[in-house]
């Protein structure tokens, strides 16, 4: 049983043979120096938050980066109902307070077809008649919303917690929140509710792409031929690390030649930490 994530569904529907490159055949990439800054922030990010929801300090943390302490700060000054309950231990103490489950770093997993896919929310805040998955974006918030309602993050995380428990569609909902400050402005929040049509339609895309790519992975595996490519009009190519390797650099957009390495059997991506993607 292959393990997927969100990273994993985006990488496959923008382009097969990409997918082919990074999961069937394991092929190393790197990333800028600038790009891996971005990543070890976000990373101190997440930390952070997760030992504040768990009530361990985070002084120590603040006073290496007082940037990141700023950002923390920001936060919680912009959405302070966000954090009373993790605040207040004697709210806990009421009856309905009680029975509101929160979590940082909450995994989830979920069985569809012969595929294994894993989600890690933020935070998540389960109350009994509705549910909040909350995400820490440490990038500018895009300009169009819809990119996001349309990513593979939103409609995974929603899907695998109405599959995973007794709310209804209409129940959940899930928030981003952009936390690196720009300039002046506070930090901002795009939150999107979900409903059974955007359900069946998650299930529906979710059965088609599977599919898809349990036919490739057979072809792959049994006659060596390669996933699909993503249509050079897309301009996809040219920020790729396989450009070259796909021949699909500016001087050369003939189909490569090389042959796949092996498959191996039992590949497993790194899922202890899914690193945060541009949606």
């Amino acid at each position: 049983m292959l393990r997927l994530s969100q990273t994993q569904l985006k990488i496959l529907e923008e382009c097969p043979r990409k997918f082919q490159h990074s999961y069937l055949e394991l092929l190393a990439t790197t990333a800028s120096p600038e790009h891996k800054e971005k990543l070890t922030w976000g990373s101190h990010f997440h930390l952070l938050m997760q030992q504040r929801e768990l009530g361990l300090p985070i002084e120590f943390i603040i006073q290496q980066d007082p940037e990141l302490g700023r950002c923390v700060a920001a936060f919680i000054n912009t959405a302070p109902e966000l954090f009373a309950n993790s605040e207040n231990s004697d709210s806990l103490r009421d009856s309905y307070a009680s029975r509101i489950f929160r979590q940082a770093e909450h995994p989830r997993t979920l069985i569809f077809q012969d595929y294994l896919f894993t989600v890690i929310y933020d935070l998540l805040i389960a109350e009994p008649n509705a549910a909040q998955i909350l995400d820490w974006k440490t990038y500018p918030r895009p300009q169009k919303s819809k990119w996001i309602a349309e990513s593979w993050q939103t409609r995974l995380y929603l899907y695998v917690l109405v599959e995973t428990s007794d709310y209804s569609p209409e129940q959940v909902s899930m928030t981003y929140w952009f936390v690196q400050l720009q300039g002046e402005e506070p930090p901002q929040k795009l939150t999107f509710d979900y409903n059974q049509t955007e359900h069946d339609r998650t299930k529906q895309d979710l059965t088609h792409l599977l599919q898809q790519l349990t036919d490739w992975r057979q072809r792959y595996t049994d006659k060596g031929e390669f996933l699909p490519q993503v249509e050079i009009s897309s301009n996809l190519c040219d920020s790729c690390q396989f450009a070259t390797r796909c021949n699909r650099t500016p001087d050369t957009k003939t189909p490569s030649p090389y042959l796949p390495a092996e498959t191996p059997t039992d590949w497993l991506p790194n899922l202890a930490i899914i690193d945060e993607i541009f949606i």
